[in-house]
């Protein structure tokens, strides 16, 4: 059983950083490709980046250059390193896993979800 628990949300001021983990278990991590996607009150989940086993690395146009998505070597955990955080950053971060093959940024295109932790984001 594919179990992704999220961690590291929190409440930031507008520039700050916080750091989301995904911890991975019963999943063979490493032969598919995981994302983050993150939605807001009122709107659509979208796909903030993801982790392809080819090392393909997208991200959402509006946090490239400020958010860095990694894993460790034993490829439990992956991360979401967030800088520069902004107002419109606010909201819940989940973490995906299981991908079918489709667009890297559509939630559909993963089998397997967390259970989202929250990042607010103040100005």
């Amino acid at each position: 059983q594919v179990l992704l628990v999220e961690s590291g949300g929190g409440s930031v001021q507008a520039g700050g950083s916080l750091r989301l983990s995904c911890a991975a278990s019963g999943f063979p991590y490493g032969s598919n490709s995981m994302a983050w996607f993150r939605q807001a009150p009122g709107k659509e989940r979208e796909g903030v980046a993801a982790l392809y086993s080819g090392g393909w690395t997208p991200y959402h146009d509006s946090v490239r250059g400020r958010f860095t998505i990694s894993q460790d070597n034993a490829k439990t955990t992956m991360y979401l390193q967030m800088n520069s955080l902004k107002p419109e950053d606010t909201a819940v971060y989940y973490c995906a896993a299981g991908s079918y093959g489709g667009v890297w940024s559509s939630p559909s295109n993963y089998k397997d979800w967390g259970q989202g932790t929250q990042v607010t984001v103040s100005s």
